[in-house]
């Protein structure tokens, strides 16, 4: 279970009493403390069909940082530890993902709006390159939206290769 991105990953990884833009990272860190479950579909490849998954995740938050542990199951006999920890310095978040099973990758983006926009960088090559993204979406006042998404080598369109849906509680 390769791409389990919180991240997997990590994203890799809340329901929120608010959104704004305008809010602080500090705020909008904050919002993202606490415990999550649910569900989604995770590709081993970018070329292979979904397997369905469920998720626990706890997300731990200072005034500038992330940390979202969890784990992901799926074929009954599947289970992965999925990890983000990240730092934000302004708008810019730097830091880590484990759980693709290629060794620690290294996670970098911005916030947009109620979002966390990230570019993975593995620690070895998955679908034909070292590179992919994963995007951290607060949804509604409980919610919290992990998506991977990465480039298919032979058609060189990019595939949704993990989305995990939460929610807080």
């Amino acid at each position: 279970m390769r791409h389990v991105n919180a991240g997997c990953l990590i994203c890799c990884a809340a329901g929120l009493l608010f959104t704004p833009a305008q809010a602080s990272e500090a705020q909008f860190l904050g919002g993202l403390k606490g415990q999550y479950v649910g569900k989604g579909q995770v590709r081993l490849r970018t070329n292979r069909q979904p397997i369905n998954i469920r998720c626990t995740f706890t997300s731990t938050t200072s005034p500038s940082s992330l940390s979202l542990k969890g784990r992901c199951r799926g074929l009954l006999v599947v289970s992965r530890a999925v990890g983000v920890d990240l730092k934000a310095s302004g708008g810019t978040y730097h830091g880590s993902y484990i759980g693709a099973g290629s060794g620690p990758a290294s996670l970098s983006g911005r916030r947009k709006g109620n979002s966390l926009a990230l570019t993975i960088q593995w620690a070895k090559p998955i679908n034909g390159d070292r590179r992919a993204s994963l995007t951290v979406a607060q949804t509604g006042a409980r919610g919290l939206k992990l998506t991977t998404s990465d480039r298919d080598p032979a058609s060189g369109k990019t595939v949704v290769t993990s989305q995990i849906t939460l929610q807080r509680q």
